[in-house]
């Protein structure tokens, strides 16, 4: 991949990470309700998310998804499901400080906290065939077929990945340190309300929508 193909890959790849979806929603509503340190893991998994659909498409199955309607219907209704799931959960999940008192939590609640959260960014960017279909009208853009084709797989992987990894790092950061000054009870109710509104509404999003 020539240096200027990846300068504009990288700057599309900056672009849709920044914009608001899912992931974006995930990332937020884990800062405002774990804090930065805790809930810092979900970009993780939101990569491994980007990575898993650059893995579907470079290894041909995202034409499958693409192509074969039952496939995609599946794909597509059970990640609807996921958000509408997420966002009852932030709906009614509790009223608490972001920052635990030091102790209250035991190594494994920790871990088990990690895993949960690593697991709902893998979900949430790994279940929406819109990202699938959109690297299969993307991706052809910035490949040259002369070259090595592993090699620039890999290349835009890394760039998509790491750049997703910064921008839900940077949405974690600023959920759990801006919203974190709301201390009220009935601040931090209303926004875990307005976020599980908008896991609810990114769910009905993807349910409604159809390929091109």
């Amino acid at each position: 991949m020539e240096f200027n193909t990846w300068l504009t890959f990288l700057a599309a790849a900056v672009a849709i990470s920044l914009s608001p979806g899912p992931g974006a929603i995930a990332a937020m509503g884990v800062g405002l309700n774990h804090g930065f340190r805790r809930g810092q893991v979900i970009a993780f998994g939101l990569l491994m998310g980007v990575w898993t659909q650059t893995l579907v498409v470079g290894f041909g199955l995202g034409m499958l998804l693409s192509t074969s309607e039952v496939a995609f219907s599946v794909v597509k209704w059970v990640g609807a499901a996921y958000l509408v799931w997420l966002g009852i959960q932030q709906w009614r999940a509790p009223v608490r400080p972001l920052v635990a008192p030091a102790g209250e939590a035991s190594p494994d609640a920790h871990r088990h906290l990690a895993r949960t959260l690593f697991l709902r960014g893998w979900m949430v960017n790994a279940l929406n065939p819109k990202g699938t279909v959109f690297l299969i009208a993307v991706l052809p853009q910035f490949i040259d077929a002369a070259r090595p084709l592993l090699a620039q797989y890999l290349a835009i992987g890394a760039t998509f990945g790491v750049v997703e990894c910064l921008v839900m790092s940077g949405y974690v950061a600023l959920a759990s340190r801006v919203l974190g000054m709301l201390r009220q009870p009935h601040h931090l109710r209303w926004m875990n309300r307005t976020f599980g509104g908008l896991f609810v509404v990114a769910g009905a999003v993807l349910g409604l929508f159809r390929r091109a």
